[in-house]
Protein backbone atom coordinates (compact mmCIF):
# COMPACT_ATOMS: atom_id res chain seq x y z
CA UNK A 1 0.00 0.00 0.00
CA UNK A 2 1.44 3.40 -0.73
CA UNK A 3 1.44 6.07 1.56
CA UNK A 4 1.67 9.44 2.07
CA UNK A 5 4.33 11.61 4.65
CA UNK A 6 2.49 15.09 5.70
CA UNK A 7 5.19 17.29 7.23
CA UNK A 8 3.29 19.75 9.86
CA UNK A 9 4.56 23.26 9.18
CA UNK A 10 6.73 23.37 12.31
CA UNK A 11 9.20 20.66 10.43
CA UNK A 12 9.16 23.02 7.09
CA UNK A 13 10.20 26.09 9.25
CA UNK A 14 12.92 23.43 10.81
CA UNK A 15 14.49 22.85 7.24
CA UNK A 16 14.40 26.11 6.07
CA UNK A 17 15.67 27.33 8.95
CA UNK A 18 19.19 25.95 7.95
CA UNK A 19 18.35 25.91 4.57
CA UNK A 20 18.20 22.34 4.21
CA UNK A 21 14.90 21.66 2.56
CA UNK A 22 16.13 19.88 0.17
CA UNK A 23 17.25 16.84 3.05
CA UNK A 24 13.67 16.63 3.87
CA UNK A 25 12.26 16.70 -0.54
CA UNK A 26 14.73 13.63 -0.77
CA UNK A 27 13.86 12.04 2.54
CA UNK A 28 10.08 11.95 1.57
CA UNK A 29 10.94 10.47 -2.02
CA UNK A 30 7.64 12.42 -3.84
CA UNK A 31 5.63 10.83 -0.83
CA UNK A 32 4.61 14.50 0.55
CA UNK A 33 1.45 15.98 1.19
CA UNK A 34 0.00 18.56 3.04
CA UNK A 35 -3.25 20.76 4.32
CA UNK A 36 -4.46 23.71 2.88
CA UNK A 37 -3.97 24.81 6.29
CA UNK A 38 -0.13 23.68 6.67
CA UNK A 39 0.28 25.20 2.93
CA UNK A 40 -0.98 28.87 3.99
CA UNK A 41 0.96 28.38 7.26
CA UNK A 42 4.62 28.02 5.27
CA UNK A 43 3.47 30.91 3.00
CA UNK A 44 3.00 33.21 6.07
CA UNK A 45 6.30 31.62 7.22
CA UNK A 46 8.06 32.44 4.31
CA UNK A 47 8.13 35.80 5.25
CA UNK A 48 10.68 35.33 8.11
CA UNK A 49 12.08 31.53 6.43
CA UNK A 50 12.38 33.16 2.69
CA UNK A 51 13.41 29.38 1.22
CA UNK A 52 10.48 28.06 2.25
CA UNK A 53 9.15 30.28 -0.72
CA UNK A 54 11.13 27.71 -2.50
CA UNK A 55 8.89 25.29 -1.38
CA UNK A 56 6.13 27.10 -2.08
CA UNK A 57 7.06 27.30 -6.24
CA UNK A 58 8.36 23.87 -6.46
CA UNK A 59 5.46 22.35 -5.11
CA UNK A 60 7.02 19.29 -4.46
CA UNK A 61 4.09 18.78 -1.92
CA UNK A 62 1.43 18.54 -4.14
CA UNK A 63 -1.45 20.71 -4.35
CA UNK A 64 -2.88 21.48 -0.98
CA UNK A 65 -5.49 19.20 0.01
CA UNK A 66 -8.89 20.78 0.89
CA UNK A 67 -11.04 19.82 3.65
CA UNK A 68 -14.54 19.66 2.68
CA UNK A 69 -17.70 21.60 4.39
CA UNK A 70 -18.95 18.55 5.81
CA UNK A 71 -15.97 17.57 7.66
CA UNK A 72 -14.85 21.43 8.84
CA UNK A 73 -16.73 20.82 12.25
CA UNK A 74 -14.76 17.91 12.61
CA UNK A 75 -11.55 19.66 12.19
CA UNK A 76 -12.88 22.62 14.61
CA UNK A 77 -13.75 20.42 17.45
CA UNK A 78 -9.87 18.81 17.01
CA UNK A 79 -8.50 22.10 16.79
CA UNK A 80 -9.76 23.90 19.74
CA UNK A 81 -11.20 20.58 22.13
CA UNK A 82 -7.93 18.41 21.38
CA UNK A 83 -5.44 20.80 20.72
CA UNK A 84 -6.51 23.96 22.47
CA UNK A 85 -6.94 26.25 19.76
CA UNK A 86 -8.25 29.64 20.78
CA UNK A 87 -11.85 30.45 19.25
CA UNK A 88 -10.55 33.89 18.59
CA UNK A 89 -7.28 32.88 16.62
CA UNK A 90 -9.14 30.61 13.83
CA UNK A 91 -5.94 29.59 12.45
CA UNK A 92 -4.38 28.53 15.48
CA UNK A 93 -3.40 24.22 15.56
CA UNK A 94 -5.74 24.19 12.22
CA UNK A 95 -3.05 22.86 10.16
CA UNK A 96 -2.44 19.62 12.71
CA UNK A 97 -6.41 19.07 13.26
CA UNK A 98 -7.16 19.08 9.27
CA UNK A 99 -3.74 16.86 8.74
CA UNK A 100 -4.86 14.23 11.44
CA UNK A 101 -8.17 14.65 10.40
CA UNK A 102 -7.47 13.83 6.89
CA UNK A 103 -5.27 10.90 7.74
CA UNK A 104 -7.72 9.39 9.86
CA UNK A 105 -10.85 9.92 7.49
CA UNK A 106 -10.14 10.14 4.15
CA UNK A 107 -9.78 6.95 2.30
CA UNK A 108 -6.84 7.67 -0.20
CA UNK A 109 -4.29 8.71 3.16
CA UNK A 110 -5.18 6.09 5.58
CA UNK A 111 -2.05 4.66 6.76
CA UNK A 112 -0.07 7.66 5.85
CA UNK A 113 2.76 9.35 8.28
CA UNK A 114 2.71 12.71 9.82
CA UNK A 115 5.88 14.49 10.72
CA UNK A 116 5.68 17.06 13.56
CA UNK A 117 7.56 19.09 16.64
CA UNK A 118 3.91 20.24 18.05
CA UNK A 119 4.16 18.10 21.25
CA UNK A 120 0.47 17.89 22.37
CA UNK A 121 -0.57 17.45 18.46
CA UNK A 122 2.20 14.49 18.29
CA UNK A 123 0.25 12.72 21.57
CA UNK A 124 -3.06 13.32 20.08
CA UNK A 125 -2.33 11.59 16.97
CA UNK A 126 -0.13 9.24 18.53
CA UNK A 127 -3.12 8.15 21.03
CA UNK A 128 -5.00 7.80 17.53
CA UNK A 129 -2.52 5.91 15.80
CA UNK A 130 -1.41 8.16 13.48
CA UNK A 131 2.11 7.02 12.33
CA UNK A 132 4.06 10.42 13.95
CA UNK A 133 7.54 11.31 13.69
CA UNK A 134 9.65 14.37 14.80
CA UNK A 135 12.36 16.38 13.06
CA UNK A 136 14.41 14.10 15.43
CA UNK A 137 12.99 10.45 13.97
CA UNK A 138 13.34 12.47 10.46
CA UNK A 139 17.04 13.06 11.14
CA UNK A 140 17.65 9.25 12.07
CA UNK A 141 16.18 8.16 9.20
CA UNK A 142 18.31 10.54 7.13
CA UNK A 143 21.65 9.18 8.66
CA UNK A 144 20.55 5.38 8.29
CA UNK A 145 19.87 6.39 4.80
CA UNK A 146 23.37 7.60 4.34
CA UNK A 147 22.81 11.51 3.28
CA UNK A 148 24.19 12.71 6.62
CA UNK A 149 26.75 11.42 9.06
CA UNK A 150 25.33 11.47 12.71
CA UNK A 151 27.48 14.50 13.54
CA UNK A 152 26.07 16.56 10.26
CA UNK A 153 22.75 15.75 11.44
CA UNK A 154 23.44 16.82 15.37
CA UNK A 155 24.98 20.02 13.74
CA UNK A 156 21.94 20.63 11.50
CA UNK A 157 19.50 19.99 14.72
CA UNK A 158 21.44 22.34 16.99
CA UNK A 159 21.86 24.88 14.33
CA UNK A 160 17.46 24.68 14.12
CA UNK A 161 17.63 25.23 17.66
CA UNK A 162 20.46 28.34 17.42
CA UNK A 163 17.44 29.86 15.15
CA UNK A 164 14.92 29.78 17.34
CA UNK A 165 13.78 26.65 16.44
CA UNK A 166 11.55 24.56 19.33
CA UNK A 167 12.72 20.93 18.28
CA UNK A 168 13.77 17.73 20.43
CA UNK A 169 17.57 17.65 19.99
CA UNK A 170 19.86 14.68 21.48
CA UNK A 171 22.64 15.42 23.57
CA UNK A 172 25.16 13.31 21.31
CA UNK A 173 25.15 12.03 17.91
CA UNK A 174 25.48 8.60 18.80
CA UNK A 175 21.63 8.96 19.32
CA UNK A 176 21.26 9.54 15.76
CA UNK A 177 22.97 6.12 14.94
Amino acid sequence: MSYAVFPDNTVLCNFAAVSRLDLLRDWLRGRGRWCEAVAYEAGRSADVLPQLKELLRDGWLGEPIEVTEDHAMLVERIRRVVLGGDPARPTQHLGEAQTCHVILSVTDFTGSWWVSDDRDAVEYARRKRIQTYRTFDVMRMIVADGDLTPDQALGLMRAMQTAGRNLFVPATAHELR
